[in-house]
C-alpha cells in the first residue's frame, strides 16, 4: 500500500512539474514544493521556492513556504549533526550545531551545545562567541538584566582571548550603545573603526544616548531596561513606527471584533514597550495591561529557568473576570472577559493573532 501511496504522489508531482512549465503562478510552484515536502525532499521544495520567487518576488505564501522549508533542512540537519557528536564529539561539528540553532532561535539548546563543547574544549573561540550570541538572544527577548550581565561578561572573555574579534567587538559595542552606554561602547567602536569596518549607526546611536544614562552604570542601565523605566534603543534599520507596520490594521480589526462579540470587556496585542488596546482600557497604565505584561514575563522566565519548554498561554481569574494571554517572545495578545465565556475559542483567537502577527514580521525568529 504505502508502494502505490507513493507511485501516486510521484505521479502527481510529474503532473505538477508539467504544470509550473506550462502555467507558473506562485500556487502551482507552491503546489510542487509542497508534494516535495511531503517526499521529505525539503532540498527541492527550497529551490522550487527560490524559482518561484525569482518570478513572482511579492508572493507571501512562497516566502513562507522557502522559511517552512528552509527550516526542515535545518532540522534534519540538527539530527545528522546530534547523531555524529553522541559517535565522536569534535569543535566542527559543535559549532556547526550551535550555529544551526541560533539561527532557528533556539537560544537555550545553543547555550547548551555551546557549554558542552567549552567543557570539552576549553580553548575553542567559537565556541565562546556562539555562547555570547545565545545568550544575547536571550537578553534581547527576555530583557531579563542577570541574561545581559551574563552576555557582556561573555563578549567581554571572547575579546581578553580572542581582542581581533571584530564580530565579538561589534556584539558588545551595539548591545551598550542601545542600553545608552556611549562612553563603554567607545573604546570598541574605535577599534571597528580602526579596521575598516562600517559603524555609523552604532555612532549615531551612541550619540542619542542620555548623557546622564545612569552615570553609564551598566549594571543600573539593565535593571532599569529590565523594569521598562527605559527602553532599549533600536537600529535605526530595524525602527519601524508601531502604527505603520504592515498588518497592524488586521491586527485592530482583530481586537475590535473581539471586543464587539460582547463577552471581551478589553483586548490588547503588546510589542515590547508598544501597545495596541481597544474596549475599556484608560491608557497605558491601566492595570490590565501591567497584569498580562507581567504574567508573560514571569511565565516566560519560569518556563526558561525550570526547562520545561516554552511560555506560550496563560488564564487567570479573579472577581474582575477572567484574563486570557497568549504570547510568543515579545509578542503579547491579551483579552478580558467576562465569567463563563468560551475560555478555549477566544485562546484559539489570540494565538491566531499571534502567529499570524510573526508571519507578517518574518516568521517570528
Amino acid at each position: 500500500m504505502q508502494l502505490i501511496q507513493r507511485m501516486r504522489i510521484w505521479k502527481e508531482l510529474k503532473r505538477l512539474e508539467q504544470r509550473v512549465r506550462e502555467e507558473p503562478s506562485p500556487t502551482s510552484f507552491v503546489d510542487l514544493a509542497q508534494v516535495h515536502i511531503n517526499l521529505g525532499e525539503c532540498d527541492k521544495a527550497v529551490e522550487v521556492a527560490e524559482e518561484g520567487l525569482a518570478l513572482f518576488p511579492q508572493s507571501v505564501e512562497l516566502q513562507q513556504l522557502r522559511r517552512f522549508a528552509h527550516r526542515s533542512l535545518l532540522r534534519n540537519r540538527i539530527h545528522e549533526l546530534r547523531e555524529r557528536i553522541a559517535f565522536g564529539p569534535n569543535e566542527r561539528l559543535h559549532n556547526e550545531l550551535a550555529m544551526i540553532l541560533l539561527e532557528l532561535g533556539d537560544f537555550a539548546e545553543a547555550r547548551q551545545v555551546c557549554e558542552d563543547c567549552l567543557r570539552r574544549f576549553p580553548e575553542d573561540p567559537a565556541a565562546r562567541l556562539a555562547l555570547a550570541q545565545a545568550l544575547l538572544g536571550n537578553y534581547y527577548r527576555d530583557l531579563a538584566s542577570s541574561e545581559g550581565a551574563e552576555a557582556i561578561r561573555c563578549l567581554s572573555q571572547v575579546l581578553t582571548r580572542e581582542p581581533d574579534s571584530l564580530q565579538a567587538r561589534r556584539l558588545l559595542a551595539e548591545l551598550l550603545c542601545r542600553l545608552g552606554a556611549p562612553h563603554a561602547a567607545r573604546p570598541h567602536l574605535e577599534r571597528l573603526v580602526d579596521a575598516g569596518e562600517e559603524v555609523a549607526e552604532l555612532q549615531q546611536m551612541a550619540g542619542e544616548a542620555d548623557p546622564d544614562g545612569c552615570a553609564e552604570d551598566v549594571d543600573r542601565l539593565l535593571a532599569a531596561v529590565e523594569s521598562g523605566e527605559i527602553s532599549l534603543q533600536q537600529p535605526r534599520a530595524r525602527r519601524k513606527p508601531l502604527g505603520n507596520d504592515e498588518g497592524l490594521g488586521q491586527i485592530r480589526d482583530a481586537l475590535a471584533r473581539m471586543v464587539d462579540s460582547g463577552s471581551v470587556t478589553k483586548a490588547a496585542y503588546i510589542r515590547g514597550s508598544k501597545a495596541i488596546a481597544r474596549g475599556a482600557i484608560r491608557d497605558g497604565k491601566d492595570p490590565f495591561l501591567r497584569i498580562v505584561r507581567s504574567l508573560a514575563k514571569s511565565g516566560q522566565r519560569f518556563a526558561r529557568r525550570l526547562d520545561i519548554g516554552n511560555f506560550s498561554k496563560a488564564v487567570l481569574e479573579g472577581p474582575f473576570g477572567t484574563i486570557c494571554i497568549c504570547s510568543y517572545g515579545e509578542v503579547v495578545a491579551a483579552i478580558e472577559c467576562t465569567l463563563g465565556s468560551d475560555v478555549d475559542a477566544l485562546l484559539g483567537q489570540l494565538q491566531e493573532l499571534v502567529a499570524s502577527s510573526l508571519l507578517q514580521r518574518g516568521g517570528g525568529q
